[in-house]
């Protein structure tokens, strides 16, 4: 799967289509972060649903990093933000 901006998502090749599905509705969730920001439920929600699909902290730190070569943005700031604000606040990732 390509992201609109022409990059390839970081996905797994033992993932079902609806894990890969939802991953890449993360990463959506974290380039909306960047390019406009996001409710912080909406962003929880896909993490959470990511770390059901990734749970390993080294696995998510390599898709992370994947991630952030392939796309310029940084997955863990904008994550870190989740856990200082209420669900209504809005999270914006620092530039690209």
């Amino acid at each position: 799967m390509m992201a609109s901006e022409g990059y390839s998502y970081p996905l797994r090749t033992d993932w079902s289509t609806d894990e890969i599905i939802d991953a890449v509705k993360f990463f959506e969730a974290v380039e909306k972060a960047y390019e406009s920001g996001i409710r912080r439920g909406e962003l929880m929600n896909a993490y959470r649903r990511f770390k059901d699909i990734e749970p390993s902290k080294s696995g998510e730190k390599k898709l992370f990093a994947e991630f952030e070569e392939a796309s310029g943005y940084a997955a863990y700031p904008v994550i870190k933000k989740l856990k200082d604000l209420p669900d209504e606040a809005i999270i914006k990732g620092a530039g690209r």
